[in-house]
């Protein structure tokens, strides 16, 4: 049986998003073909951003919300004193944007780490979408529900901690959002730099290295270039708590 022009375009909008973590928010799973169209009208699949390449810098105009489909984001703002101060890191399956929609205008730069590809979704255009789709309305509110939880894990990871407290839960962190991806399990590759690392957390390049090197002497980790390995995730659980 010949495939029809709107099956075509079903297949090629979920073949599209399927990797996606976010694509709830783009796909519920009670679209319907007409809907598919729609959808695939809203999301603007961007070229893939090189190391170095900006999404935005700050000031820049909202246009919309942004899911990285691979690679990594930082974010950042620049201090009274004109110092960079790393404000976050987005993975794959991660939103970026939601701190612009109230003024409407980017309150800090967004950078890749590396290659990245990133989905556009038009804010306005989302809005009137939700209005015609039932659920997506809701996943939208998830999904900006789990941001502002992720931020205030963040928070707590740097809230009252001393300064190995603050790696292994750095570490464990970011296993944890892998994990969620269903990648690597207790092996990944840092996508920062130690320096993007130490500014996040607030230490010393100083402290972030010997840290990481007293965690590899006690055989807890294994570090090779950017790439960690968990060999003991027990232990490094017991050191965050």
């Amino acid at each position: 049986m010949a495939t029809t022009g709107s099956n075509l375009k079903l297949i090629h909008v979920k073949t599209a998003c399927e990797a996606c973590r976010v694509r709830e928010l783009c796909l519920p799973t009670s679209l319907t073909e007409a809907d598919i169209s729609l959808v695939d009208e809203l999301v603007v699949r961007r070229e893939p951003l090189e190391k170095g390449d900006y999404l935005y810098r700050t000031g820049d105009d909202f246009r919309g919300l942004y899911a990285v489909q691979y690679g990594a984001i930082k974010t950042y703002g620049l201090t009274l004193q004109g110092r960079e101060q790393v404000t976050g890191f987005h993975l794959a399956g991660e939103v970026l944007g939601l701190d612009a929609i109230d003024q409407e205008v980017h309150p800090c730069n967004a950078i890749a780490l590396e290659k990245t590809e990133v989905c556009q979704l038009p804010f306005d255009k989302l809005e009137q979408l939700t209005q015609s789709l039932p659920g997506l309305s809701h996943n939208l509110s998830r999904v900006m529900s789990r941001e502002i939880l992720r931020e205030q894990h963040v928070l707590m990871m740097l809230g009252g901690t001393t300064a190995e407290q603050r790696i292994v839960r750095f570490i464990l962190n970011l296993q944890k959002r892998m994990a969620q991806r269903e990648i690597m399990g207790h092996s990944f590759r840092f996508c920062m730099s130690r320096q993007d690392i130490s500014n996040y957390l607030g230490l010393a390049l100083e402290t972030v290295s010997r840290q990481f090197t007293h965690l590899q002497e006690k055989q807890i980790i294994d570090i090779q270039n950017r790439h960690i390995t968990i060999l003991q995730p027990e232990a490094l659980q017991k050191l965050a708590d």
